[in-house]
């Protein structure tokens, strides 16, 4: 797009839109509000704006999140990634880039337009839930990426996994070792590769022990929040059949979980256990502390910004990385006998 073609979408002429651009007083709220809008639709970055960033002397990373969902990066575990990946491409001379998936109006303005408009260095692609076909060609494009938990097969990206399957596990074999035989499951139904990795992991290792599969203790919400957990529960409290212990697929869900087992009168871990997954900090601050499977967030922050780094420098990098989670015991999953 040029300034030319904008005034034509927007019913103006050249000299208006450059004085819109150069940011003129002398242009009324409704006529600059207008051109605005069609820039936005059509993802126009204006010459000097590009030239500017491209001759940043601080090189650019972009952010991106893989999910047809608003970004969330205030959730926590994705904020603590975040951070740890900050800091180490901060380290390396990169700044941070976020681009805003509501820019997304237009075949102009997709991800992979505004990454060779702002002349990113690479992305660190973030994942989500229903990824969208914009992230697959950003993947298969020139510029390097670095995805987590999501996988990417791009001649020029890598992505890092956590061990999801293990994950559920490992939540499994704590419960069979502390007596527990009766399990239930509470995850999201959204569908995502976590959700099915995780849901499908758990019921494998009930498998492996020999352990009941009942379909009635396996619900799920349309996201990893903690409302999703909680409805989650009341619904499987008013089937009126509980299992014993209960692994959710991440803390958000267990904390939900937790609050409707409160409400019900049912005692964590007396009458039902729980485990969680992600070890986000607020599982040391519930009541009873919250049993977690825990994703090393810093090191996934650190090693995207490492690999994402050698992808950039053409240096060889394993197209994955596995990272291996952690059982941390807290209050919320106790003993009992068999």
């Amino acid at each position: 797009m040029n300034m030319k073609q904008i005034a034509e979408l927007a019913g103006v002429s050249v000299a208006t839109v450059s004085k819109i651009v150069h940011n003129y007083s002398d242009i009324s709220e409704e006529t600059r509000a207008k051109v605005l809008e069609v820039m936005r639709q059509t993802g126009y970055v204006p010459a000097h704006t590009a030239k500017t960033l491209a001759q940043k002397q601080t090189p650019i990373i972009g952010i991106v999140f893989a999910g047809r969902r608003h970004a969330d990066f205030a959730h926590p575990f994705f904020a603590e990634v975040l951070n740890a990946f900050q800091k180490q491409v901060g380290l390396f001379g990169y700044d941070l880039l976020f681009l805003n998936p509501d820019h997304k109006s237009s075949g102009n303005a997709d991800y992979l337009t505004r990454c060779r408009q702002y002349r990113t260095a690479g992305c660190f692609i973030v994942s989500g839930q229903e990824v969208g076909t914009e992230i697959r060609a950003l993947d298969q494009s020139e510029i390097p990426c670095i995805g987590i938990d999501i996988p990417l097969h791009g001649r020029s990206s890598g992505y890092l996994m956590s061990d999801h399957a293990n994950m559920s596990a490992k939540a499994v074999e704590h419960f069979y070792l502390l007596g527990y035989r009766e399990l239930g499951y509470i995850g999201s139904t959204v569908e995502s590769d976590i959700s099915r990795e995780r849901e499908q992991g758990y019921r494998n290792a009930l498998e492996s022990y020999g352990l009941p599969l009942r379909e009635e203790w396996f619900a799920g919400g349309d996201s990893f929040y903690e409302a999703s957990g909680y409805e989650a529960m009341t619904r499987m409290i008013q089937a009126g059949s509980l299992p014993k212990a209960i692994f959710a697929a991440s803390d958000l869900l267990a904390i939900g979980a937790l609050r409707a087992l409160r409400e019900h009168g049912l005692r964590v871990p007396e009458e039902v256990a729980l485990i969680g997954c992600d070890d986000i900090e607020a599982c040391r601050y519930v009541s009873p502390s919250l049993t977690t499977i825990r994703q090393n967030k810093e090191k996934l922050g650190r090693l995207a910004a490492s690999l994402l780094f050698d992808l950039i420098h053409n240096q060889s990098v394993a197209s994955s990385v596995v990272v291996e989670p952690e059982l941390v015991v807290r209050d919320s999953c106790g003993s009992r006998s068999a």
